[in-house]
């Protein structure tokens, strides 16, 4: 058997395993070390050696569990209450205003944390009960919460960009700088689409009553001022020091966790039992992820020194399309992986896996890099997996998964044509980066 067919059946036999029920991560290092010993002997072992020294010494990885951390304080210290409830009280008479305040919120909390289960969740347990007693279609107001809080691991501080960079061989300030075009856009093309329903039909959104937004204007401005000033400090203090090359998103991201802790002990939202809950839902997930890095970074050695890689990129680079054509194969081929996978094993596996026939077409990295970061992000709302779905269901109990996943769908059309007119228009994503760098 030649040594590349011995590497297409450990990717058929990962599958197997996967659609199996196997956990992913010991699934990619038993699969790695059985068909790489079967090819190589023992070199396996220490190639898997080799290429684990190589992840640790991944500096910038060492931000994903700051960034992690901060979101969940962020999330556990309550500091979006306020900015929802100003923006409920402020937009009120507008048709469909819960679905714009519960994205505004939502971008500004993705900024803030970089996460997508805190955003989903603090977003759920603030808008889903006041949206029942006003009316709101539960479909659309679950499409809203979910795709609005997939927004954060788009828009910068993202953890997945974090760990997108070094794998994809793109600066991640570069990263962070080109996925504010693309983030922005996918809230606005949000915004948009929920007010344009609520006007075609007011009984999806009808306005608040009047006496549920009778406050006074110098309250109203208090409550929209205290609810924004946590975030745009840590905007300044976290992304803006990055951007500028004064820090390193690992540098960065310290100093936000110390002003998200600073901050919830201020207004008094962050207690000790909080605090550890915190600590501890960090600690598992950075956990999960880091072993999953180590696991599919021995398995992409093992299929690439079988020569699986190479054929796989000489099959992709022979279809007969153009450029723009075989980019579109290859996100449609991610977009479809990411159905059954989420993110991580996306980034970590099947990534380098298409990247090499990306980059033999003189495709610039860093747009295709954005261009995977739009993709990944319909993995939270594309069943059979829909994360997003399972963190609003656990704080709105009331609504259905059949309500919620009819919801996630509309929106997660809506994300596929962002990503084909990021696609269609480059400058979207590359405009921010060439002006702040000149590159």
């Amino acid at each position: 058997m030649s040594p590349e067919l011995l590497g297409f059946l450990l990717l058929a036999a990962f599958f197997v395993a996967i659609f199996a029920g196997f956990p992913i991560a010991f699934t990619l290092l038993f699969l790695s070390l059985v068909f790489g010993y079967a090819a190589f002997g023992d070199i396996v072992f220490y190639l898997s050696v080799f290429h684990t020294i190589g992840i640790m010494k991944e500096q910038v990885l060492v931000a994903v569990p700051l960034f992690i951390f901060m979101g969940y304080l962020l999330e556990e210290g309550g500091l979006m209450e306020r900015l929802f409830h100003a923006l409920r009280m402020l937009l009120g008479p507008l048709p469909g205003s819960l679905y714009v305040a519960v994205l505004f919120t939502a971008t500004v909390f993705g900024i803030a944390s970089g996460t997508v289960g805190a955003t989903v969740a603090v977003v759920g347990i603030m808008a889903a009960p006041t949206m029942v007693r006003a009316g709101y279609s539960a479909r659309l107001s679950a499409g809203a919460i979910t795709a609005g809080g997939s927004l954060g691991i788009l828009i910068p501080p993202s953890v997945m960009l974090v760990v997108m960079g070094p794998m994809m061989g793109v600066p991640v300030i570069d990263l962070y700088a080109a996925s504010f075009g693309p983030g922005f856009l996918l809230s606005g093309i949000f915004i948009v689409w929920t007010v344009a329903r609520s006007l075609i039909d007011p009984r999806l959104g009808p306005p608040l009553p009047p006496e549920e937004r009778a406050v006074p204007p110098r309250a109203l401005l208090r409550e929209l001022s205290l609810g924004m000033l946590p975030h745009l400090v840590l905007t300044v203090v976290t992304l803006g020091p990055i951007l500028l090359g004064m820090a390193t998103p690992t540098e960065a991201a310290a100093v936000g966790v110390v002003g998200t802790a600073i901050m919830a002990l201020c207004y008094r939202t962050l207690s000790w039992k909080q605090f550890k809950s915190a600590v501890l839902l960090t600690a598992q997930q950075s956990s999960m992820m880091f072993f999953l890095a180590v696991a599919s970074n021995i398995f992409g050695a093992v299929f690439t020194h079988l020569g699986s890689a190479t054929a796989m990129t000489q099959t992709l680079l022979a279809l007969p399309l153009p450029p723009f054509g075989i980019l579109l194969v290859v996100m449609l081929l991610l977009f479809l992986l990411g159905w059954p996978f989420e993110w991580p094993t996306l980034v970590f596996v099947f990534v380098p896996l298409v990247q090499p026939a990306i980059m033999a077409l003189n495709i610039d990295p860093l747009w295709f890099a954005v261009l995977v970061a739009v993709n990944f992000q319909t993995t939270f709302l594309s069943p059979p997996l829909a994360t997003a779905a399972y963190y609003l269901k656990a704080v709105a109990p009331d609504w259905t998964l059949t309500d919620i996943h009819w919801g996630m769908a509309e929106f997660m059309v809506l994300q596929l044509i962002g990503l084909l007119i990021v696609m269609l228009f480059p400058e979207i994503g590359l405009w921010f980066p060439h002006w702040l760098y000149g590159k």
